[in-house]
């Protein structure tokens, strides 16, 4: 697929692409001077404390996974019938339960 320029846009397309491709000319050349690209040794230290907090990180991690169990779904109750033939628990005797007083209000 070809892009095709109106006669009548020919001239201000080509003035401006021109314009556009300059380098800049006050002597930045992009933020790409002498230095760029090269690293410090505090990005370095800082890079290897990052990797030991990952590996701290990953090592915890799987301390928690090894201590999940096999599956969360509840284990499969016993069959009706035996769950019918087994002694049901006491009943605990309901005792009223006495109300307390209300506080009365003191009066100065």
């Amino acid at each position: 697929m070809s892009f095709v320029v109106p006669a009548f846009a020919v001239v201000p397309v080509t003035v401006s692409s021109q314009f556009l491709a300059q380098q800049p000319g006050n002597g930045d050349n992009g933020g790409q001077g002498e230095d760029f690209g090269k690293s410090s040794p505090v990005g370095f230290l800082i890079l290897i404390l990052f990797l030991i907090a990952v590996a701290l990180l990953v090592r915890s991690m799987t301390k928690h996974l090894k201590r999940l169990p096999e599956s969360f779904d509840e284990p499969a109750e016993e069959t009706p019938a035996s769950a019918e033939e087994a002694p049901e628990a006491p009943k605990a005797e309901s005792e009223p339960v006495a109300k307390a007083e209300k506080p009365t209000a003191k009066s100065d």
